[in-house]
């Protein structure tokens, strides 16, 4: 017998109404049982196991409309999955029913135009092997394996990001399923106050089933700056780095990691496992521009290794992938940062000493650029004075050793919270221990009232509540 949970936390039983709901879609339903069901339900972040009463892997629009229109009757928990890579695990749910969008994966590219539209179960890696074809890119995020869907709802932080800018500011167009199951095309002249919202607002206001994209010439290759420097030559890399970075044209964006060495054969043996800064940038120009830009980066003295090079930009989107693999266990944190101060970076290297894993990395992003541009109040994103981002990137492998890498984090995060600007970035959202507030400082006041209003339009019942959810406003 199928129990499921409602939104009041009620269990309701369902089994005849799902073989109905089976019956009339061109997807297909999975059950506790089945025999791919916990291959549906895995979720890439091993800390945030879901055991789902009912997964639907919805092949069209209008399974996605069924699909809703059947939880929204019941009041069933639902939940939806793009990539399944989001950290705090929205992607499933307990005991409620999981709308999977991976075999909506199409993309299909207008070169004349630079657009592209894309499913929502698509991944960058899916939207950069078609858009490279045509010498086209829509800015992504930096791990090609990530769902398209949620990076761009929630904002977007890539290598295209000073040059062309966030990757929600790309998005032009949309068709959303909404709460009452009613499907919306979304652009500028057909509801531009949602289009708004979908620029950074979150999965809040219903199912994103495909995206259409603002694309732009890169590639097919662009130089790729890598150098690394043992922790013992950190600080004045760290410091070198924010100089370079000053007066930075918009075409390179970077970020200086601070980790381990990897245990690879591209690196010194001696130096495996040790901690290290690793400087990594994209100059989205031409070759040898590319090359003259990055040169700062590589003269700073005695690098571990120096990898640079031009390589092909679908490599380049790549290049962390290994580092994230499936089932893992991640949590992370960020903070934006006024400046890149000289306390900023002691107390930064302070904690990649403490830190309990080496698979764990802090990650100075530079921002400003063409992202930085826009206003604040020109897409739900919010605002984008902030020249760093700190990413505190916990991640291991021992459910031993949970409870010292989530200590370390939160101490972590409390620790440089003082020299920040208060904001967090949505992609790296923790387990959204506080929501609302984390919520209100990223959004903005006007925003997050913008927000509510839209919310209370489109999904008055708060039916899509798993994500970083902003409740109606029914004032």
């Amino acid at each position: 017998m199928t129990t499921m949970t409602t939104l009041t936390g009620e269990s309701v039983h369902v089994d005849g109404d799902l073989d109905v709901l089976a019956d009339d879609l061109a997807g297909r339903l999975i059950r506790p049982g089945d025999r791919d069901y916990d291959e549906a339900r895995a979720l890439w972040n091993g800390m945030t196991p879901r055991h789902p009463a009912a997964i639907v892997r919805c092949a069209s629009t209008d399974d996605v409309s069924a699909v809703v229109r059947f939880a929204a009757e019941r009041d069933l928990l639902l939940a939806v999955r793009g990539g399944g890579h989001n950290v705090a695990g929205t992607a499933g749910v307990d005991g409620g029913m999981v709308i999977d969008l991976s075999a909506i994966n199409h993309v299909e590219v207008d070169p004349a135009s630079r657009r592209a539209r894309a499913g929502g179960g698509a991944t960058f890696a899916d939207l950069d092997a078609a858009t490279q074809v045509h010498g086209l890119a829509a800015p992504g995020g930096v791990v090609s394996k990530t769902g398209i869907g949620g990076l761009t709802l929630s904002g977007g932080l890539g290598w295209l990001r000073r040059k062309h800018g966030l990757t929600c500011d790309n998005l032009v167009a949309a068709t959303l399923v909404a709460a009452d199951g009613t499907v919306h095309e979304v652009d500028e002249e057909r509801d531009p106050e949602l289009l708004w919202g979908l620029r950074g607002g979150g999965g809040n206001f219903g199912v994103v089933t495909e995206l259409t994209y603002q694309l732009h010439p890169v590639g097919p290759e662009v130089f790729m700056g890598l150098a690394i420097h043992h922790a013992d030559r950190a600080e004045e890399a760290l410091r070198s780095y924010r100089d370079w970075v000053t007066d930075l044209p918009d075409e390179v964006s970077s970020i200086a990691s601070c980790g381990s060495v990897p245990e690879a054969d591209d690196f010194p043996e001696e130096y495996w496992g040790e901690p290290c800064v690793i400087l990594v940038a994209c100059a989205a120009t031409d070759i040898a521009h590319g090359e003259a830009l990055v040169q700062p980066l590589r003269d700073l003295d005695d690098p571990i290794a120096d990898m640079s090079g031009p390589v092909p930009f679908t490599e380049l989107q790549q290049l962390f992938d290994a580092d994230y693999p499936d089932g893992i266990r991640y949590y992370w944190r960020s903070l934006h940062l006024p400046d890149l101060s000289d306390e900023v970076i002691s107390r930064v290297l302070a904690w990649l000493h403490r830190c309990p894993s080496p698979r764990t990395t802090l990650d100075l992003w530079h921002l400003g650029g063409a992202m930085s541009r826009i206003a604040a109040d020109a897409t739900a994103y919010g605002d984008r004075s902030a020249p760093f981002l700190l990413g505190i990137e916990a991640n291991w492998t021992d459910p031993a050793d949970d409870d010292a890498n989530l200590r370390w984090t939160r101490d972590c995060v409390e620790a440089l919270e003082p020299l920040s600007t208060g904001r967090e970035y949505l992609n790296f959202p923790g387990f959204l221990e506080d929501g609302q507030r984390t919520l209100r400082a990223a959004h903005g006041e006007a925003n997050y009232a913008r927000l509510r209003a839209l919310k209370r339009r489109l999904d008055p019942h708060n039916l899509f509540r798993l994500h970083q959810n902003i409740a109606p406003d029914h004032t």
